[in-house]
């Protein structure tokens, strides 16, 4: 997962110096991505989060390794209910696109929550844009990230390529060796090391890039 310390990425890990006030257009259809499934996992479906998914997100937020590498508190429902509303207002705006990552299953469950992966800071005329992931715990080790992340890369270049966005970036926390060989599976290249900034960032970070192109 890529990994934030509490209180979000300040200015020192801001990935790129380009900013503009204007936003991509809004994508007004709901949007559902899928992989197939393969001999060794099975397909994955990203779509938009819903309320229903509040007992879920909740459940996978009791992790430590998600309160670790993650900037969110997630306590309780309230909290579940607050973080998904940040989510439908994202997709709203059209500058941020939040999917949850789910496993099919049998009737009745229908699906399984594994993970998050986000396209964020999508704005008109800027070449760059930002993702970033985790995986439940439970789901971990069996690829899902890297899967997901190659979906939504997919996605996005074929969505909002044609209004400018060039290059996507990853960060996370040098020591988050995990999101490190996430980024690599995913084609997203080493492209710096981001500088420590206690006491906020008392690690150094990776910048990851992956182009149009790649």
């Amino acid at each position: 997962m890529t990994g934030r310390p509490r209180g979000g990425m300040a200015q020192p890990w801001s990935a790129s110096s380009e900013h503009t006030a204007a936003r991509h257009r809004p994508v007004r259809t709901t949007v559902v991505l899928q992989t197939v499934a393969t001999t060794t996992s099975p397909a994955l479906i990203l779509r938009p989060w819903l309320m229903e998914d509040v007992a879920a997100l909740v459940e996978v937020f009791r992790d430590p390794a998600m309160r670790h590498w993650t900037s969110h508190v997630v306590e309780n429902e309230a909290d579940g209910a607050r973080w998904i509303r940040d989510q439908q207002r994202g997709w709203a705006a059209g500058n941020r696109f939040g999917f949850a990552v789910c496993e099919p299953q049998p009737s009745p469950a229908r699906e399984q929550l594994v993970g998050n992966v986000v396209l964020k800071e999508i704005t008109s005329s800027r070449p760059v844009a930002e993702v970033g992931y985790w995986t439940a715990a439970h789901a971990r080790g069996r690829g899902v990230a890297p899967r997901a992340l190659e979906t939504l890369t997919s996605w996005a270049f074929g969505t909002f390529e044609a209004d400018g966005l060039k290059r996507l970036e990853l960060l996370h926390q040098i020591d988050n060796l995990a999101s490190c060989q996430v980024a690599r599976k995913s084609g997203y290249d080493l492209d710096r090391i981001l500088p420590a900034a206690p006491p906020s960032f008392p690690h150094e970070g990776h910048l990851h890039t992956r182009h149009a192109s790649a």
